[in-house]
Formats: C-alpha cells, sequence, structure tokens
C-alpha cells in the first residue's frame, strides 16, 4: 500500500498543490518518485499494488503507473491524515483476504539499496505473520532533528531479525539526537509499516473502536465512502496506533541501513543529488522551453542547486549553497541552510490569498 499525499511544501514551487513532490522526478532518475516507489516494491509484490491518493491526483497517478490493475488507485474524497488512508487500504485488503499481510510505503521516498530494502521487507513480512505491527528502523547516519526516532529494546525471541520497540519518539533537538546515535539504541522513523490488515485494525480498534468500524464498513459497501469519509478522525498512524501499540508491546522493529530520505527540504534534495564544488541543476518536470536545463543555468564561483523551469537563463555569481527554483510564475532564491523555512512563505501566500501560484 503507498499513501500519495503531502503538501510538500517546502519544495515549493517545484512541489505544488496539483503536482506534488511524489509526482515529480527530484533526483534526476528519469522515473517520478512514486513511480520509484513502486520500482522497488514490484519484485516483492509484482502487481499487488495499492496506491491512496487524493481525488484531486487520482487521474495523474494512474497515468504514470499504467502497468497497475483497474481499481489499484483508490482516491480519498478529502485528507484525513496518514491513518484514514492506511486504515482504508488494510480494510478493503482485509475484505478480500482476512489474513492478508499489507506493507505501507510512502510515495516521496529515494532509497539508494533498493535491495536493502526488499531484503529489510522480506523480513519485516515474515514477523508481521506473527501479529505484530513491524516497523523499519533506517539506521542513523548522523543526528538529524528532522526526523522522528524508533527507540529498539531487546531481540525478539524467535524472530531472526527483529527486535521489540520500546517507544517511538517525536524529532528531537540536536543534542538529544545526538545521545541517540551516540548510544546505538534509535533508529530512525521512516514511517514504513507491516503487519496483517486484521491485526492493523484491531490494534487502530483498541483506541477508537467506532474508526475500525466506519473503515470495516466503507471496505464492505464502498458505496458509502463519500458519505462516511467526512466523519472519520483526522489523525496519523504513528499517534492513532503506533505508538499505543508500542507501549502495549505489540511492536517489532528490522533494522536496516539502506540509505534513505525523506526529501522533505531542499537541503535534503541537495544531499541527495550533492555536487561538491559545483551546482547541481534539477529538471523535476517538463520546462517552459525545449532548450536543455543544463544550458540555461551559468554559474561562477558559486554552489547549490538550481532548477531552469522557465525557459530563462539563470546566472549565479559567488553564492555558496545557494537554491534557485525559477518557475513561470514563482521564483524562489533561499538558501541550504534556511531550507525549512520554505514553508513560511507558502504559509504568507496563503494568507494573500495566492493559492493561483500554490
Amino acid at each position: 500500500m503507498i499513501p500519495a499525499g503531502g503538501a510538500g511544501t517546502r519544495l515549493w514551487p517545484l512541489s505544488r498543490a496539483a503536482s506534488p513532490k511524489f509526482l515529480l522526478d527530484l533526483v534526476g532518475s528519469g522515473r517520478s518518485l512514486l513511480q520509484a516507489t513502486v520500482d522497488r516494491l514490484a519484485p516483492v509484490a509484482g502487481d499487488r499494488i495499492l496506491v491512496v491518493t487524493g481525488a484531486a491526483h487520482r487521474d495523474a497517478v494512474a497515468a504514470q503507473l499504467p502497468e497497475l490493475p483497474s481499481g489499484s488507485v483508490v482516491a480519498e474524497p478529502s485528507p484525513r491524515d496518514s491513518m484514514a488512508a492506511i486504515g482504508l487500504a488494510a480494510a478493503m485488503l482485509e475484505a478480500r483476504d482476512p489474513r492478508a499481510v499489507m506493507g505501507s510505503f510512502a510515495a516521496d521516498h529515494v532509497i539508494g539499496d533498493a535491495q536493502g530494502f526488499r531484503e529489510a521487507v522480506a523480513v519485516a513480512v515474515e514477523v508481521a505473520r506473527h501479529d505484530l505491527l513491524v516497523t523499519i528502523g533506517i539506521e542513523p547516519t548522523w543526528a538529524s532533528s528532522a526526523f522522528g526516532y524508533i527507540h529498539a529494546g531487546a531481540p525478539l525471541d524467535g524472530l531472526t531479525g527483529a527486535l521489540a520497540v520500546e517507544a517511538f519518539v517525536e524529532k528531537p533537538s540536536p543534542e538529544v539526537a545526538a545521545q541517540y546515535v551516540q548510544a546505538g539504541t534509535h533508529r530512525w522513523n521512516a514511517g514504513m509499516f507491516v503487519a496483517r490488515c486484521g491485526v492493523l485494525l484491531d490494534l487502530l480498534a483498541a483506541g477508537d473502536p467506532d474508526f475500525a468500524a466506519a473503515l470495516r464498513a466503507i471496505a464492505a459497501d464502498p458505496s458509502t465512502l463519500e458519505s462516511v469519509w467526512p466523519t472519520l478522525p483526522r489523525i496519523a498512524f504513528d499517534y492513532a496506533v503506533a505508538e499505543p501499540a508500542a507501549a502495549a508491546g505489540r511492536v517489532a522493529v528490522v533494522p536496516a541501513s539502506f540509505g534513505w530520505d525523506d526529501v522533505g527540504d531542499f537541503d535534503a534534495l541537495g544531499e541527495i543529488v550533492d555536487r561538491p564544488g559545483e551546482v547541481a541543476v534539477l529538471s523535476p518536470g517538463a520546462t517552459a522551453s525545449d532548450v536543455a536545463p543544463e544550458s540555461l543555468v551559468v554559474v561562477e564561483g558559486a554552489t547549490g542547486l538550481v532548477a531552469p523551469g522557465s525557459g530563462r537563463v539563470v546566472a549565479v555569481v559567488g553564492l555558496d549553497d545557494v537554491v534557485v527554483i525559477d518557475t513561470p510564475d514563482a521564483v524562489l532564491v533561499t538558501t541550504r541552510e534556511r531550507a525549512q523555512d520554505v514553508k513560511q512563505i507558502v504559509a504568507r501566500l496563503r494568507e494573500r490569498g495566492r493559492d493561483d501560484v500554490l
């Protein structure tokens, strides 16, 4: 199951409401982040892939994934956060096969070692068959305060490759993150979860039986989706299921060390497409010109990222770690250090009623 949602506001003006980051080829692979996610999962799941996305993006998602069978793209009528999307998929799959194991993997992540990822998923599936909720914990490569963490405990008896989860931890301060990395007891929480569909919904029902019942009712009668969906709670999967399940001793973590990033902002993107001592030229989508993006960028003594998407020439002189995103209707100039603050610009534009550029 691939939840394909999120506004990606820190990647504005590349990521927009009409073309969010999961539909873009941000890293120059020739495939969008969504398509790359399906490519990684296909050797494990074949065509048994279900994408849950917003109604506004259903056609674009289906167009990018013509290889999936009919009915593999499900449109949620409105955003209700991750629990509703993941829970709907679980309920639909449970209705087909009550013992089915489902994995949830976000559409907008970048993974360097696809084989290592699939090996971790295979271990997680086997552990999930023991009626546990399983998460894949990424070995931290640095003390990031931008990610949540998983506190891993002791190995689980009889379950090779799995540790008990003591707790899920919110994004820590840089100092606390450094302690986690030094101690070696914490893993990055990448939001990857594997479980039997029935187990997942029963864990939800333990805290909110009405929520779980509503999802199962939709799966039993899909014609009720439009009427029932707006009544569902707006809550993240971590809060609704993962954290309380961990407190109850029902969660396992499979440690993994494949390269992973959620491409949350232009600094993270810069790490992925890093060109030491140079400016990396991005071409995440069609530009307003037939000219090759590289020929539109002129650099003198500068480093950073440039995305020439308007057809205009972009010249950068004497600036380090600069970010220049040039689109036909908006231009962003910032630094990698201030990349997190781009979301504030989006908020200001929304306050001014400039939804036309969002």
